[in-house]
Formats: structure tokens, C-alpha cells, sequence
């Protein structure tokens, strides 16, 4: 029986985990989804903080190489839970049992976070990631019995991810010289997994909701680095440095903050998100985006570190700790959200060579503000053109 308009659904243990009508009207994120996410961000936090304190200790090698590793991993739970659950959100005790789970999982991930950057040992982000990645075996196996037209495609799903687990809790008995090839072999292995699954049945994922998931998350990512930033200059407000210093690095990161938020935004991803091949760029390419959006939060503790005279760095290994990944935002933002709009012309151009310049401003007196101020230009650009 249907549930009458503006009465909510009642909530029983368990309803058939039929799939979704990719054209549902109306389709938003749910708070579980909110909350979800937000305690994912603790393991993001974790990640950037790591990163921080290996650059500002001249361990730059080793931090950005480890936090990619640790990074790839929330990503990768947090994506896969988002597009089944625009598939099979079903809302009943059961999946959002299961959804704690997985929020148990990440949060135990994010526990381990720091040893696994320290000391390369990942033991405990294994757990929280294994824990995280069988919870969703169970979701698709609910979703394989329920849902007769997309079962063989939910059953690759279980067993893919059920034996990329074996495979990661195995890597811990390896050698340590074992180590990253490996993971990077289980990267590969994770990223196979979904599309070797869909090749028999596709998911109906809902692309305005995929679009409104990622869209949140990107924010949320955005507020942990301001987070960070922000903890990081009421530290150094506290030192005995000159004011014009600190209020420099202030305002350009916020700067470049609030121009990540807008470029972001300016273009609707739903639109070109059509086709399976089109979700699959979209979907994996977002890693870079995310990634770069938490490390921009973590160089700018970085250059404030560089500032209170706390880093063991010089100050261009500072300021590419800021630079790099803002341009890296940049290029992905344009390389997956403009250009699917077909831009031509010089305008198609103004975003990488924003980014080439925010680049050599590495070089400049006062990067991060510089790198800021290329930014806010940018967006403006961006707005008299579309005004236009």
C-alpha cells in the first residue's frame, strides 16, 4: 500500500531492496547520507593532518605518497557506498544498521590513520576498511535477492569486493618490501571491480542525486581544510610574528576557499552524467578533487607553520605545499565539470592557465596570497562571461 502524501514512510525491519527509478522525481540526500559523511570527513581530517605535519617535518616524500595511499581508501568506501545507495535505498532498520556499520568502520579507519602515516603500519585502517567493505557485501547481496533483473550484476558486486578483502588483510602478512606494489595492485583491483560488475547490469543510479552527494561532500571537505587553516592561524596568532604575515596567509586561504566552493558549483555536473562511461570519469575522477581539496587545508597549516619559523622546510617547499594542490583542484574541476560543456575559445583556457600561474606563483613573495588572488580573478572572469 502506498504511503499517503506528507506521511512519512513508516520504518520497518526489513522491505524488498528493489532499485530505484533512476528519474525519480525529487531526489535528494538523505540525513543518513548527511551523517554518513560527515563522519567520514573524521578519516579525511585524520589523512590531512597527517600530511601537514610530515611536509612541515621534511618527510615530503613519504607524507604525500602515504596520504594518497590512505586517501584512495575513504574515497573509495565513501564513493561506493554513495552510488549503491542512489540505486537501493531502501531506508528500512536493516540498511541503516548496516550503514552504521560502515560509519563504525570508518571511524575505526580513521583511528588507525596516524600509524599507518607514521609507521607504515596498517593494521587498523585494514580492519576499519574491511569492516567498511563487507558491510556493503551485505547491501548487495540484500540487493541481489530482492532485485532479480540486476542479480548478476549484485552478485559480482559481493564477490569482487569479498575477495579484494582477502586480499588486503593478506597483505599484511607480505614482507614490508611487498608493501605499496601490492596496494597499487589492489587499487587496480578495487577499481575493476564496478565495472566489471555493471558490464552485466547496469545500476539505476540517479544522476541529480550523484551530483548532489558528491557536491555535499566537496563542501564538507572544503569546511575541514578552512577547519584546519583556521586552527593553524590561531596558533600562530599566539607567536611572536609580524601581524601582515599571518593576515597574508589568512586571506589568501580563504580566498582560495571560497573560489574552490564557486568554481565548483559553476557548472551542473547532472546534466552530462547520462551515460555509464560518463559516470565511471565523473565518478573515479573525483578522487583527484577531493584529494587535492583536503591537502589545500593541509599546505596552508603548512606555510603557517613556514611562518611561526615551526617547519623544517625551506619556504618554496612551503609554498608548493599550497600551490600544487590548488592547481591540481583547478585542472580536475575543469578537466570534469567545464569541459563536458563543449566551452571553446579563450575562455576554455583561462582554468589551466590558472593553474599554470598559481603554479609559478610558488616563486612569488607572498604565494599563498598570490595564489588566492588568481583564484578570486578567475571566478570573476567566469562571472562577467556568463553575465555576458
Amino acid at each position: 500500500m502506498s504511503t499517503p502524501p506528507g506521511q512519512a514512510t513508516p520504518l520497518v525491519w526489513s522491505r524488498r531492496m528493489v532499485a530505484r527509478h533512476p528519474d525519480e522525481e525529487h531526489r535528494s540526500a538523505t540525513v543518513l547520507e548527511l551523517f554518513f559523511d560527515l563522519c567520514f570527513v573524521v578519516a579525511v581530517a585524520q589523512a590531512a593532518s597527517g600530511l601537514h605535519h610530515a611536509i612541515s617535518d621534511d618527510h615530503v616524500a613519504d607524507g604525500v605518497g602515504g596520504y594518497l595511499l590512505v586517501f584512495f581508501a575513504i574515497w573509495w568506501a565513501w564513493m561506493n557506498f554513495t552510488w549503491f545507495a542512489s540505486a537501493y535505498d531502501t531506508d528500512d532498520m536493516a540498511y541503516r544498521v548496516t550503514t552504521f556499520v560502515q560509519i563504525a568502520g570508518a571511524l575505526v579507519f580513521a583511528a588507525g590513520v596516524p600509524r599507518a602515516l607514521d609507521h607504515r603500519d596498517f593494521a587498523v585502517c585494514t580492519l576499519g576498511y574491511v569492516i567498511m567493505r563487507l558491510a556493503m557485501v551485505t547491501q548487495w547481496l540484500r540487493a541481489a535477492q530482492a532485485d532479480p533483473a540486476h542479480r548478476r550484476g549484485c552478485l559480482r558486486f559481493a564477490m569482487g569486493v569479498t575477495l579484494v578483502q582477502i586480499g588486503w588483510v593478506a597483505r599484511l602478512a607480505l614482507p614490508d618490501g611487498w608493501g605499496t606494489p601490492v596496494f597499487l595492485l589492489l587499487v587496480v583491483a578495487e577499481l575493476a571491480v564496478p565495472i566489471w560488475a555493471e558490464t552485466l547490469a547496469h545500476t539505476t543510479w540517479h544522476p541529480e542525486h550523484i551530483a548532489e552527494r558528491y557536491g555535499l561532500f566537496t563542501i564538507i571537505v572544503l569546511g575541514e581544510s578552512v577547519l584546519a587553516a583556521t586552527l593553524a592561524i590561531e596558533t600562530a596568532m599566539a607567536a611572536d610574528v609580524a601581524l601582515v604575515d599571518i593576515v597574508t596567509v589568512a586571506v589568501g586561504g580563504l580566498l582560495t576557499a571560497f573560489s574552490m566552493w564557486w568554481l565548483y558549483f559553476a557548472k551542473d555536473a547532472a546534466s552530462f552524467l547520462t551515460s555509464l562511461r560518463a559516470g565511471f570519469v565523473w565518478g573515479y575522477g573525483h578522487y583527484v578533487i577531493f584529494a587535492s581539496a583536503a591537502a589545500v587545508g593541509a599546505g596552508l597549516a603548512v606555510n603557517v607553520d613556514h611562518t611561526i619559523d615551526d617547519a623544517h622546510i625551506g619556504s618554496v617547499t612551503a609554498a608548493a605545499a599550497f600551490c600544487v594542490p590548488v592547481a591540481v583542484f583547478l585542472v580536475a574541476v575543469w578537466l570534469l565539470h567545464w569541459r563536458p560543456h563543449h566551452l571553446t575559445g579563450w575562455h576554455s583556457a583561462l582554468a589551466p592557465a590558472t593553474a599554470v600561474a598559481v603554479l609559478l606563483a610558488v616563486f612569488a613573495p607572498r604565494p599563498v596570497l598570490v595564489a588566492g588572488l588568481l583564484l578570486a580573478a578567475l571566478v570573476v572572469l567566469g562571472s562577467v562571461r556568463r553575465a555576458r
